[in-house]
């Protein structure tokens, strides 16, 4: 308890809040992100984030709220990964860098990869969350298909693009896709120009 009250000592309440609610959502990422999912109760949440239950009500109302705090925590570090690779990344390479950018974090920290693809499907309290959240992840790609000048067309492709990646990761994460991580980068990639090409190689447009 010593220990405790010492690792506190000069930070203010709301600092402290918003740490131990960092702690919890990390612990239910990697509790809802496990292969199936069934260890995210309230108990085993606060005994991993080393908390106890008083804490977790502290920032949660139940166990269904936190479910989609942790989908919309990890949702988020999604949109601000493929945000920062597109702001970044030379005209050529966009599309490249936004798929590296989604790779890492689906892939290569397979827990969020999970949350986001895998726990809608088996958590009631999300629904319809993934549908909500696609609108965003549409807005990414159609960026990546500026060739297709029509606007229609474009978000098609988009909505088709993340139709299909979204089945390759959760395949992929499932083990159903046994490919190396640079030829899924390439797949992707190729995807997303292909369909550039498709529309802007038409010629009726």
């Amino acid at each position: 308890m010593g220990t405790t009250r010492r690792s506190w000592a000069g930070v203010g309440i709301e600092e402290r809040r918003r740490v131990r609610r960092e702690r919890l959502l990390a612990a239910g990422t990697d509790l809802i992100g496990t292969p199936d999912g069934s260890t995210a109760n309230v108990r085993a949440v606060c005994r991993a984030a080393e908390l106890t239950e008083r804490y977790f009500y502290e920032s949660f109302a139940d166990r269904d709220s936190f479910v989609r705090e942790v989908y919309a925590h990890v949702a988020e570090q999604a949109r601000q990964a493929l945000a920062a690779a597109v702001a970044s990344a030379p005209p050529t390479g966009i599309a490249e860098a936004a798929v590296r950018a989604f790779v890492e974090l689906v892939v290569d920290d397979p827990a969020k990869g999970r949350v986001l693809l895998l726990a809608p499907l088996r958590e009631p309290a999300l629904n319809r969350r993934g549908v909500e959240l696609a609108p965003a992840f549409v807005a990414l790609v159609e960026g990546q298909l500026g060739g297709v000048e029509d606007a229609a067309h474009r978000h098609l492709a988009a909505v088709g693009l993340i139709g299909a990646f979204t089945s390759m990761f959760m395949a992929y994460l499932e083990g159903d896709v046994t490919v190396s991580r640079e030829t899924l980068v390439a797949h992707c990639v190729s995807l997303i120009e292909h369909a550039a090409e498709a529309y802007t190689s038409d010629p009726r447009g």
